[in-house]
């Protein structure tokens, strides 16, 4: 068997490109004692990846010549531990290469299921964290308007579908008259906002009558500074991403902070999905029940081959995905 792998070329100063990425043979990893060898099936592709290139955040700083690190679904090759033996299926915090190791303790047995893709999808780190940032942060009650950036990305789309499934306004925003066709059309917004058209506050007001009671925001930036202008009072903000200023070395933030927070009264609060992991049982519940129902439909984006990772990423990025973004490194189990 061999091993690729894709690590840092060149840490970027500005937009990521696919030169600041070299896919190469390694060296096949052996597990030590406790520890397993995994073969790498699916690989999430997240806007947080490009923030952990500008520096340390929730985890270490990726450094030039670094393994890109990512969150995997594996399968167990070979095992030196009890807790786990070939073919389990296990969700790892990986690199991007073909085989990796891990230690046993800490990787996660994943349960079967008919659609693997989905453990990383509506069930997994996208689900988790549309559920647990809407529902305790967020706190919707029926009635009330939910506003989310990025409604067409992995976590967006859920956020509203958990939003309407629980008897709210939902109203998004996402780039381009086609995506936001598609996220009122399939995913049952209410409305959506491109803001990539001029007059981004007015549309805001027509959309939004009411105001806005939570907002979910997965952009930062103009679109956060513009959408705090129209929440009401006692909203709640949930801060999940930036995708807006993870590209750039001259990020841009509110400008209206801290006043309209003061005057309208407002929560304000950032999470990562780990957080709430002891809620994790009860989000799967529920999304379960949603999903059969048919009020929340999975969208998956899947990306062939690790060689097209850093296009992947990239892409997302740019926007150009419709939902849960993937890449595929290695064939489901038979």
């Amino acid at each position: 068997m061999t091993n690729r792998q894709i690590t840092v070329e060149e840490l970027p100063a500005d937009a990521l490109l696919p030169e600041h990425f070299k896919l190469s043979d390694a060296p096949m990893p052996v597990p030590g004692d406790g520890e397993v060898l995994l073969r790498v099936i699916l690989m999430s592709i997240d806007a947080a990846n490009r923030s952990w290139l500008r520096g340390a955040t929730y985890r270490a700083a990726v450094k030039k010549g670094d393994p890109m690190p990512t969150y995997a679904i594996c399968e167990v090759m070979d095992s030196n531990s009890p807790k786990l033996a070939p073919g389990d299926i296990v969700a790892a915090e990986a690199v991007w290469a073909d085989f990796i190791t891990a230690k046993a303790h800490k990787v996660q047995k994943l349960p079967k299921v008919e659609t693997l893709s989905h453990l990383m999808s509506v069930y997994g780190i996208a689900g988790k964290t549309a559920y647990h940032g809407l529902m305790s942060i967020g706190q919707p009650m029926a009635g009330e308007t939910v506003l989310v950036s990025a409604a067409a990305g992995s976590v967006g789309g859920y956020v509203g579908q958990i939003a309407k499934a629980l008897g709210c306004r939902v109203v998004g925003i996402a780039g381009g008259s086609a995506k936001c066709k598609w996220v009122v059309d399939e995913m049952g917004f209410d409305a959506c906002i491109d803001y990539r058209e001029a007059g981004l506050s007015k549309a805001l007001a027509a959309a939004c009558p009411n105001g806005v009671d939570v907002y979910f925001d997965n952009v930062g930036g103009k679109i956060l500074e513009s959408s705090l202008n129209f929440m009401n009072e006692k909203g709640r903000v949930v801060c999940c991403g930036a995708i807006s200023q993870y590209d750039t070395d001259t990020p841009t933030g509110p400008r209206n902070l801290p006043g309209v927070i003061v005057v309208k009264r407002l929560k304000m609060e950032g999470f990562i999905v780990m957080d709430f992991a002891h809620n994790d049982a009860k989000c799967i519940r529920a999304m379960q029940h949603w999903v059969s129902t048919g009020q929340i439909k999975v969208t998956e984006d899947i990306v062939e081959g690790l060689e097209n990772a850093p296009h992947a990423l990239i892409g997302l990025l740019a926007g150009d995905n419709k939902g849960k973004r993937l890449v595929r490194v290695a064939a489901d189990p038979s």
